[in-house]
C-alpha cells in the first residue's frame, strides 16, 4: 500500500489559516478531498493520512468525516487541547473512531519551554494508552525541546513532521544535524520526510539542493523510520503535487524497492496502525 502520510483540507478562512502569509497566496482557497484524489491516483497511492491546520476539535470533526466519506483517506492526526483540564475525557471520546490515528499541536504558535509544560505533558501521557500517535510539529530551534519531550515518553510514538524544518541552503546546520541524530537516537521517534520545497529561499530551489538534509535524516533514521509526506496544499507555493514526490523518488532511485516500499507507504502504515 502506497500512502502519502500528510495532507491538509480546508475551506480557506483569513482568520484561521493566519499562518498562510503573502508569499504563500497560491494556497489561499478551499482544497477537499476532491482535489487531491487525482494527484494521488496519478502517482500510484492508495491512501493518505489528513493532518490538522486549525487548532479546533470543529476541524478535527470535519476530518473524521471526510475520512469515513472518502476511502482513500486511511487515518486523521487531529487536534485536542492537550492543556485542558477536560483532555482526558476529550481524547477518550475521539479515540473511539477509528479513523483517529494520532494528534498534533503547531507548537510553533507557542512561546517559551511549552513542551516542557506540566498541562501540555499530562495530555500527552493520555495518548499511547489511547493507541494515538503524536506529530511533533516545530520550527529547528525548539527541537531542543522535542528531544526533552520524547525523553519523557518512551511508550509514546512520536513523529517529527517535516524533518524539524531545516534551512534548505547549502551545507545543514550543525545543531540541527546533533539534533536530529538525537531524536533519533530514541527507538520510537520515526521521521515525515515532508515540508522540503517551502523551507527553501524564496521558494526557488533544484532538485540536488535537498540531498544533503535528506543525507543527514536518513543517516540518522534509516530506511524503517522514515515516512514520505507531500504536504499537500502546503507545497503548491513552492512546487507541484508531482514534483514534490519527484525529488524524494529521485533521491531515493538507487534503493531496493523495498525500501522505497517502506519509506511511501509501508512506515506510515505501522507507525499510523492503518
Amino acid at each position: 500500500m502506497k500512502i502519502d502520510a500528510h495532507q491538509h483540507f480546508w475551506q480557506y478562512d483569513a482568520e484561521k489559516y493566519s499562518w498562510i502569509s503573502d508569499e504563500m497566496a497560491v494556497i489561499r482557497k478551499d482544497f477537499s478531498p476532491e482535489d487531491l484524489e487525482p494527484l494521488l491516483s496519478k502517482r500510484g497511492f492508495s491512501g493518505c493520512v489528513a493532518v490538522q491546520a486549525d487548532q479546533s476539535e470543529a476541524e478535527t470533526e470535519v476530518l473524521l468525516k471526510m475520512a469515513k466519506k472518502h476511502d482513500f483517506i486511511k487515518g486523521v492526526v487531529g487536534w485536542v487541547d492537550l492543556g485542558s483540564p477536560e483532555v482526558e475525557e476529550r481524547l477518550k471520546h475521539y479515540s473511539k473512531n477509528t479513523f483517529l490515528k494520532g494528534i498534533r499541536h503547531t507548537v510553533w504558535d507557542e512561546k517559551g519551554e511549552f513542551m516542557m509544560s506540566s498541562e501540555f505533558q499530562h495530555g500527552i501521557s493520555f495518548l499511547a494508552n489511547l493507541g494515538l500517535t503524536y506529530d511533533i510539529l516545530v520550527f529547528d530551534y525548539q527541537l531542543g525541546g522535542a528531544v526533552e519531550l520524547v525523553k519523557a515518553f518512551p511508550r509514546q510514538k512520536f513523529v517529527l513532521d517535516h524533518m524539524g524544518k531545516p534551512q534548505i541552503s547549502g551545507k545543514p546546520d550543525k545543531q540541527w544535524v546533533e539534533q536530529i541524530q538525537q531524536l533519533a537516537s530514541f527507538p520510537n521517534v520515526w521521521c515525515k520526510i515532508s515540508g522540503l520545497v517551502t523551507e527553501t529561499p524564496d521558494f526557488s530551489w533544484k532538485t540536488p539542493d535537498f540531498f544533503p538534509i535528506l543525507e543527514v535524516v536518513i543517516d540518522a533514521f534509516g530506511v524503517d523510520r522514515l515516512i514520505f509526506g507531500s504536504d499537500w496544499p502546503v507545497c503548491l507555493s513552492a512546487a507541484s503535487y508531482s514534483e514534490v514526490n519527484g525529488i524524494i523518488e529521485k533521491f531515493f532511485s538507487s534503493y531496493s524497492k523495498e525500501d522505497k516500499e517502506k519509506i511511501f507507504g509501508k512506515n506510515a502504515a505501522e507507525f499510523y496502525n492503518l
